[in-house]
């Protein structure tokens, strides 16, 4: 999966429109997009959205509310018999939100007679100061995670922050250390490491340029606010021919060259890492031709 656009589940317009936006998962949003006065009416659209959906479209998540607030278990308990792809998990501190949100699932399941573990699970984990001390404790908190992200609004908030940006529209060092630390803490739990939002939708430009710059650095995802920034992600997070080539030749060099750690492509020396960066450049391609 590359794409991953936020739906609020309070809004029919953008909900009749979700299935047809290109997007590889919609997120249909009980937390932050929604009312307080308006989360039991999310809940009803995002159970009828799930009974209704195309097993030929976009794969369907939740977004719950967080932990700290008397919502969450209502939440889940609205949507799980519809078996939705997965919960997104707000405001996580470390991977004990995780196994406390598993464990809810475990008994939901079971009573809606769903075999155990089929609701997967994926967490914004960086939007408390907390949180960003724990970005190690993922790592076997739970078989159902299956891929990190981060955001920077809550965060700016809760560090008290002016803003999260500089002069240049460019995240402030809180804001990178977060997003440097959950595609690390991704990485080191063996899972999707999803890149955050960018607000500006209409900044074309920013927005490409922030999706490449994820790719560059390990990012294999990225979350959308908005239709047109779903081709966009999926564009950039899918390989080019161009790279698939290069990434076979390097598995075809070290597979002529036998038993070495060491072979040359096109007058540069290159070593296992580079092999395992190849063959992984290559399955991500077979991943995204299936979508």
């Amino acid at each position: 999966m590359r794409s991953f656009l936020f739906i609020p589940a309070d809004s029919d317009k953008k909900l009749a429109k979700a299935g047809s936006t290109g997007a590889d998962a919609i997120i249909l949003d009980l937390e932050d997009s929604v009312a307080l006065s308006n989360k039991e009416a999310a809940r009803a659209n995002a159970r009828d959205y799930l009974k209704s959906a195309s097993a030929e479209g976009p794969r369907v998540c939740v977004r719950m509310n967080a932990l700290d607030t008397p919502f969450w278990e209502s939440d889940l308990q609205a949507v799980i018999a519809r078996r939705p792809f997965a919960i997104m998990i707000p405001k996580t501190i470390s991977g004990d939100c995780v196994k406390t949100v598993a464990a809810k699932l475990d008994l939901l399941e079971r009573e809606a007679g769903i075999e155990a573990g089929a609701t997967r699970l994926f967490c914004v984990a960086t939007e408390t100061a907390a949180s960003l001390f724990n970005l190690g404790t993922y790592a076997g908190s739970s078989a159902r995670l299956f891929a990190l992200t981060w955001g920077a609004e809550d965060l700016a908030t809760a560090l008290g922050a002016r803003s999260n940006k500089d002069e240049r529209g460019v995240y402030t060092e809180p804001y990178r250390l977060a997003r440097t630390l959950t595609l690390a803490g991704a990485v080191a739990a063996g899972v999707i490491p999803l890149d955050g939002v960018y607000k500006d939708f209409r900044d074309e430009a920013g927005f490409v340029a922030e999706a490449r710059e994820a790719v560059r650095d390990g990012f294999t995802a990225k979350m959308a606010i908005h239709p047109a920034q779903v081709p966009i992600i999926n564009r950039i997070f899918t390989p080019s021919e161009e790279d698939i080539a290069h990434a076979r030749s390097i598995v075809e060099a070290f597979a002529r060259a036998g038993d070495v750690g060491v072979v040359a492509v096109d007058g540069v020396m290159l070593d296992i890492p580079h092999l395992k960066q190849a063959q992984a450049l290559i399955a991500r391609a077979e991943a995204a031709r299936s979508l």
